[in-house]
């Protein structure tokens, strides 16, 4: 009995959690207004209040009135990815500004009932490891995020897998990565071969965990992102990736 009402409870719970591309797309659009305009208010009638679990701002539970979207900013560059399996998006925000602070940000959006019920955002700014957004506006503007053919598309699984193997290989050297050939690794402003046997295998830290991963997954552009717990101080992270063909293909670290 008890294994019929688990397997229920699982069944009812991947039901509802599918959303459509326009509903998940009206959410992070209504996110990035607030962003621009400072003005989080009419992006939080998107939030389901019932099963509401917070604002987190770098892990850190903000309230949202005082968190960076209270901030108008100049956002030079966005792209967004929409998982309509897990019913989460996540947005890449850049703002390469020399009249304010400069920004790159990364945000999940997770939703229940079809509203959002969570907001997870890594907010990095100079003074940040590796920070450099002039760098990092110009190459990210380069990487290829087109739309992988239906025929031609990985699984979910595969994708978080390619993703997993990386993320694991921090902390076991013995894991294979599934690596792409050409692959190009953006880390900050630090861009590496974007040239036909471009590799991303330049090695690792070891014995960093990487913990608590949260993923969004969207085969049509193969992307998955994972945000993260990074090493033993669980640092705030964010890991993107692309994956053809079931190999690693662009990586942004």
């Amino acid at each position: 009995m008890l294994h019929t009402i688990a397997l229920l409870t699982a069944l009812a719970a991947t039901a509802t959690a599918h959303c459509t591309r326009p509903l998940l797309k009206e959410a992070v659009d209504a996110y990035i207004l607030a962003q621009t305009t400072g003005q989080p208010a009419p992006f939080t009638t998107h939030f389901d209040n019932s099963t509401w679990l917070g604002y987190r701002e770098n892990a850190l539970k903000l309230n949202i009135t005082t968190s960076i979207l209270a901030t108008p900013l100049p956002i030079t560059h966005t792209r967004s990815f929409y998982d309509t399996s897990s019913c989460a998006t996540f947005t890449e925000v850049v703002v390469n500004s020399t009249t304010t602070t400069p920004y790159v940000i990364g945000t999940q959006l997770r939703f229940t009932n079809h509203k959002i019920n969570k907001v997870d955002s890594i907010v990095t700014k100079p003074g940040d490891w590796l920070f450099n957004v002039t760098g990092y506006a110009y190459w990210t503007a380069q990487e290829n995020w087109d739309t992988i053919p239906e025929e031609k598309r990985d699984s979910q699984l595969t994708i978080r897998k390619a993703a997993d193997a990386y993320l694991d290989l921090f902390n076991n050297k013995n894991v294979t990565v599934p690596w792409g050939t050409p692959c190009v690794r953006l880390e900050g402003g630090l861009y590496g071969d974007a040239g036909p046997n471009g590799t991303c295998a330049v090695g690792v830290p070891s014995g960093v965990p990487m913990t608590n991963r949260r993923y969004v997954i969207d085969e049509t552009m193969g992307s998955v992102d994972v945000l993260l717990d990074f090493g033993a101080s669980g640092w705030p992270d964010s890991h993107l990736f692309r994956v053809e063909g079931g190999k690693l293909r662009t990586m942004c670290v």
